[in-house]
C-alpha cells in the first residue's frame, strides 16, 4: 500500500530567519532524520553558494545537516547523481530566487519527478518565495502579477509570496486576474502554509496568510489556524 504524502511547506519568503525557527524544527522532526537537501536553483545567478552556506548555518543551530544539491541548469536536473539524491532524501528544501529560471530548470525534468516521488512517499518538501510560487499551478508571474503555468504539485492554488511587503499594484493585479477555478494565497515573509499528509492546511510562522477567491472577501489567518483552500 502506498504511503500518504509527506509534509509540504509553502513559505512566503524570509526563509532561515528567526520567525521560521519553529517551522523548520517541525519540518526536521517530520523528516525523521537531520539531513536537509537544499536546492539553490532559483539563485543560480545570485551566488548560490551563499544560499547553501546560510542554510547550513541555520539548520546546524536546529540540529540539522545541510547537503547541497548542485542543480543550476537543465543539464544538472537530468544528472543521475542529483536525481538519486533527491529520490533518497527525506527533506528537500527549494530556495528562493528567480521563479522563471527555477521553472525552466525543473519543468518536465527527471529531478522534479524524483522530488515529487520523495514527497509522495512521505518525505518533507519545503519551498520558499519563488519555489512556493513555482511548484503550484497556476503560478504568479513576477513580471507583473498575471498568471502562467506552474509545476502543478498543488493544482488550482496560486501562491503570492512576500504578501505583506509586495507592491500594491502587483498584488491587486493578481487578485483581479484570479480565475474562478483557483484560489490565491498571499503568504507573508517568515510564514508558511503547511500541510501534513492529507490533513488540513495550517498557518505556521510569524505572519499571516490571506486567502483570495473570485468574488469573495479575502480571509486572513494567523499562526496555528487552519486554512481552507479547496
Amino acid at each position: 500500500m502506498a504511503k500518504r504524502p509527506g509534509t509540504l511547506a509553502l513559505i512566503g519568503g524570509g526563509e532561515w530567519t528567526k520567525p521560521c525557527a519553529d517551522l523548520d524544527a517541525r519540518l526536521l522532526e517530520a523528516a525523521g532524520r537531520p539531513d536537509v537537501l537544499v536546492l539553490p536553483t532559483a539563485a543560480a545567478f545570485e551566488h548560490p553558494d551563499r544560499v547553501v552556506d546560510r542554510a547550513a548555518a541555520w539548520f546546524e543551530k536546529l540540529g540539522g545537516k545541510v547537503q547541497f544539491l548542485p542543480v543550476l541548469n537543465r543539464r544538472d536536473a537530468e544528472s543521475d547523481a542529483n536525481v538519486t539524491a533527491a529520490r533518497d532524501a527525506a527533506f528537500v528544501y527549494i530556495a528562493d530566487g528567480s521563479p522563471l529560471h527555477l521553472r525552466s530548470v525543473l519543468k518536465g525534468s527527471a529531478l522534479w519527478e524524483a522530488i515529487v516521488h520523495m514527497y509522495e512517499r512521505g518525505g518533507v518538501l519545503a519551498a520558499a518565495g519563488a519555489g512556493a510560487t513555482v511548484i503550484c499551478d497556476p503560478m504568479v508571474d513576477p513580471r507583473g502579477g498575471a498568471y502562467t503555468v506552474g509545476l502543478g504539485l498543488v493544482s488550482s492554488l496560486a501562491v503570492f509570496p512576500y504578501h505583506g511587503t509586495a507592491a500594491d499594484h502587483i498584488r491587486e493585479r493578481s487578485v483581479d486576474l484570479l480565475s474562478a477555478n483557483a484560489v490565491l494565497v498571499g503568504i507573508d515573509e517568515g510564514t508558511a502554509l503547511v500541510r501534513a499528509g492529507d490533513d488540513p492546511w495550517e498557518v505556521v510562522g510569524g505572519g499571516r496568510v490571506t486567502v483570495y477567491r473570485k468574488g469573495a472577501k479575502p480571509r486572513t489567518a494567523k499562526s496555528g489556524a487552519p486554512v481552507d483552500v479547496s
